[in-house]
């Protein structure tokens, strides 16, 4: 079943790697008392990935943070390929976040099979806004689209969803 609007995020262990080397970062960590956007892709250094989806958060970084809000990056990728591209695309502040099992994107109900490009079960591309551990916007993308999850569109539903309340 896929994670709705509402539900609280599945409790998984991830991986990043850290000056001090490889950690395990349970989501409970990530989420517990913060207010967290967390942008998914289907895999870094793909060419959406790489030249809209997280630049478009590493350019608005500053307005999550004025906003009190965490930014973290999820893909279906080893915690050195994760690095590597933060790296690579200068995305400090913002934390990478490995799957490379893909389970948490499993216990979302988000995973997409991308067999036919070679990649194997990977995330779809996606982004969420939690507070305290849960889910208070979800924006899934259409297969091969990339409109609803850029940071722009979430900072306007972050914006909207906070009118509302």
């Amino acid at each position: 079943m896929t994670i709705k609007v509402g539900d609280k995020i599945p409790s998984v262990n991830l991986k990043q790697l850290t000056a001090g080397g490889m950690q395990d970062l349970s989501t409970d960590s990530v989420f517990a008392g913060k207010k967290v956007v967390m942008l998914a892709v289907p895999g870094a250094f793909t060419p959406t990935c790489s030249a809209k989806h997280l630049p478009s958060y590493v350019q608005h970084l500053k307005d999550f943070a004025a906003r009190g809000i965490e930014v973290v990056c999820l893909s279906v990728n080893d915690p050195f390929v994760m690095k590597s591209w933060q790296e690579s695309t200068k995305a400090e502040g913002i934390t990478m976040l490995a799957d490379g099992n893909g389970t948490f994107t499993k216990a979302l109900g988000l995973e997409m099979d991308g067999t036919a490009y070679g990649l194997g079960t990977r995330c779809q591309r996606f982004a969420l806004f939690a507070e305290n551990g849960v889910v208070n916007t979800l924006a899934v993308e259409k297969t091969g689209a990339y409109d609803v999850s850029s940071a722009e569109a979430m900072l306007g539903s972050i914006g909207e969803s906070k009118a509302a309340a």
